[in-house]
């Protein structure tokens, strides 16, 4: 999302995933879009780019077994605790996680992840 919001090279291939209707975020991780647009672009335009996103994507609450997912993530080590949300949202819905996060891409096999840091 934040690769759509800056104009990243990366930005078409998440365009392309959101437009399909197959986008699908934890608000953990909407959350932090919004605290880095906020210090980015200031707080007027983090909401404009906040509720266009959950306009445009499917949205999920982080209920007690989200929760405990990701928590179990994060206990592997090595990643933020909001992408165990993103990994854990991706694993729920048996969905492929589109990041540019080394850390996550390291996961490739445990699921499915599109590098966005490749073509």
């Amino acid at each position: 999302m934040l690769a759509l919001l800056k104009r990243e090279p990366a930005a078409p291939r998440v365009k392309a995933a959101i437009d399909a209707g197959t986008a699908l975020a934890s608000w953990i991780n909407l959350g932090e879009v919004y605290y880095q647009e906020v210090r980015r672009v200031g707080e007027t335009r983090a909401a404009s780019a906040i509720e266009l996103l959950r306009r445009s994507l499917r949205t999920e609450l982080a209920d007690p077994d989200m929760v405990i997912a990701a928590a179990r993530v994060k206990a592997g080590g090595g990643i933020s605790y909001a992408d165990c949300f993103a990994v854990a949202t991706a694993q729920r819905h048996g969905a492929p996680i589109l990041t540019g996060d080394p850390e996550i891409v390291a996961l490739q096999g445990e699921i499915e992840v599109v590098d966005l840091r490749c073509g």
